[in-house]
């Protein structure tokens, strides 16, 4: 496994739009752990696809050395699979049982192979990744996303494999669930390549390699070192821009001053001729000589400007062009004694097993509250997210809203038309707003030019919640109550300052599920909650 890398070479890509997104792109990824970053829309994920061949790119090639292990930012699995047929393991497990019963078959030898012990080992894997209690036969369709993204993990460690490509595997688990995938990740020996927005654990790779205008950068050390790595860059880059800003400021104004004494000692030097009453021939040689002298002058202080000029071009290009989303959030203001949601007595059930224990849970969000709703994976917090926003209607008990928009990102980013564009879907969502003031919008979003025009269904992760931000926030009227299911999933970690900035400034009501305790702790959350055992309680605590 110590000799397990990836090789790119001169690698091409465009979108079916003949939108290039690289071309001659070459690097090699060494063993160790690599975290790969860059701002949404990049690439990252459609490189993690190149590498695993999920994708042909139009020119160049992919070596790979070893057994490769890809877990995608989004999970193909249908809901009616079982935990072992994810696993890929059902079939050597029926080879099993049929041979326990007597069924001495040739063709179960064959299924089975050298994988005797695939049943301990799976069972091993899933204690390792806190699945321990979820049976071998457990429909997909009843797991939580973080569950989900825990087995297409094991799936994927199963493989034994000897390169394993992540793409944001943190979405959706919780802290306890993190910090496992964490264990696995320290203990990983071969070579790794993670896209991820987690920064705790991009902290923990070996090294960080930048995506930036078609060139991958290698970076030593984990992202902290990268940060401020970046930091002393854009702070010298910034300087040699302000250097270069006042040399080309300088020598224009001495090319000016060059012109301005030429034009002087041309006018005096025409008249002292004209009084000294000088032979014309003489007196017109002194005068191509005055004009040869201040052109070989004029050239020289423009040559100046020129260089200056393209020492500030370059001085430019050195500048990271750092996209951000200009974010803020519609102006509303809920009085601080004003009940958004009351529900007594909630109850939801799941066949006849009921979600809230006891007689139901109790909830009353009032003014504008900052909460933030924590709790395992699995325990119900997205149910109860879909009960406050009305969605799901509770089996039991009652549930207010005072008038006002309650405005619901879904973790499952499922509002938006995925056949309409990103420009269509805000004007169906904000029919009302002028189709400048919604193109300016996008544009703050950092929906400019031809992306503005695609449709939703090719877009990033991080591309598709901005998108959804935009339509979810900005419908018509002003929303008095947030409701975000793990909003910095798929976002890249500019564009998450941006939102912490807009949610620290919002002045309505909001309930956040997140897993990132940086990111609560950014937006001053003031009232915690937890959902545990079905129970509702107040921690006043970031724990999760």
């Amino acid at each position: 496994m110590s000799d397990a890398f990836i090789v790119c070479s001169h690698l091409s890509f465009s979108w079916p739009d003949d939108t290039p997104v690289f071309q001659e792109l070459s690097f090699t990824v060494p063993t160790g752990r690599t975290g790969l970053v860059a701002p949404n829309g990049a690439g990252k994920s459609t490189l993690l696809r190149l590498i695993a061949g999920a994708l042909r790119p139009a020119a160049g090639s992919v070596m790979v050395e070893g057994i490769l292990g890809y877990l995608p930012q989004t999970l193909p699995l249908a809901g009616d699979l079982t935990v072992a047929e994810v696993l890929g393991v059902a079939a050597v497990i029926r080879a099993l049982d049929a041979i326990e019963s007597g069924d001495a078959s040739e063709e179960h030898f064959t299924t089975i192979g050298n994988d005797w012990d695939v049943e301990e080992r799976t069972r091993a894997q899933l204690d390792r990744l806190g699945l321990g209690d979820v049976s071998l036969d457990r429909p997909l369709r009843t797991l939580s996303g973080g569950q989900v993204i825990s087995l297409g993990l094991a799936a994927q460690l199963l493989k034994r494999p000897d390169v394993l490509l992540l793409d944001e595997p943190t979405n959706n688990l919780d802290l306890d669930a993190r910090h496992r995938l964490y264990a696995v990740l320290d203990d990983w020996s071969g070579c790794l390549l993670l896209v991820s927005h987690d920064r705790a654990l991009l902290d923990r790779m070996d090294r960080i390699a930048e995506l930036d205008r078609g060139e991958v950068r290698f970076h030593g050390g984990n992202f902290t070192a990268y940060e401020e790595a970046v930091r002393v860059a854009r702070e010298a880059a910034e300087k040699n821009v302000r250097n270069a800003e006042q040399e080309v400021k300088r020598e224009k104004r001495e090319l000016q001053q060059a012109r301005e004494r030429a034009e002087r000692r041309a006018g005096n030097a025409a008249r002292n001729l004209k009084n000294a009453g000088l032979p014309k021939i003489f007196a017109g040689t002194m005068k191509r000589n005055a004009q040869e002298s201040a052109g070989k002058a004029n050239e020289t202080h423009t040559a100046r400007v020129s260089q200056a000029k393209a020492r500030l071009d370059e001085a430019g290009r050195a500048l990271r062009d750092e996209q951000k989303i200009a974010l803020e959030l519609p102006g509303t203001n809920v009085p601080a004694g004003r009940t958004v949601f009351l529900g007594r007595g909630m109850q939801v059930r799941y066949g006849d097993r009921p979600l809230f224990a006891g007689e139901g849970a109790d909830l009353t969000i009032r003014g504008p509250e900052r909460i933030a709703l924590t709790g395992s994976n699995g325990v119900g917090k997205s149910t109860l997210l879909r009960v406050i926003n009305g969605e799901l209607e509770p089996a039991g008990g009652e549930t207010r809203r005072a008038d006002g928009r309650v405005a619901y990102l879904s973790q499952r980013l499922d509002l938006l038309d995925l056949d309409r564009t990103v420009a269509e879907n805000l004007a169906a969502f904000a029919p009302g707003m002028p189709q400048a003031q919604r193109m300016n919008l996008l544009a703050r979003f950092l929906f400019r030019g031809s992306r503005i025009h695609l449709p939703v269904g090719a877009l990033s992760g991080g591309e598709r919640l901005r998108a959804t931000l935009a339509c979810v926030l900005y419908a018509e009227p002003a929303p008095q109550l947030l409701l975000l299911d793990e909003p910095t999933n798929n976002l890249d970690l500019v564009s998450v300052s941006q939102l912490e900035s807009a949610l620290s400034a919002y002045e309505g009501a909001f309930v956040v599920v997140s897993h990132d305790e940086r990111f609560l702790t950014e937006i001053g959350v003031n009232r915690w909650l937890r959902l545990s055992e079905g129970r509702l309680t107040e921690t006043g605590t970031t724990s999760s």
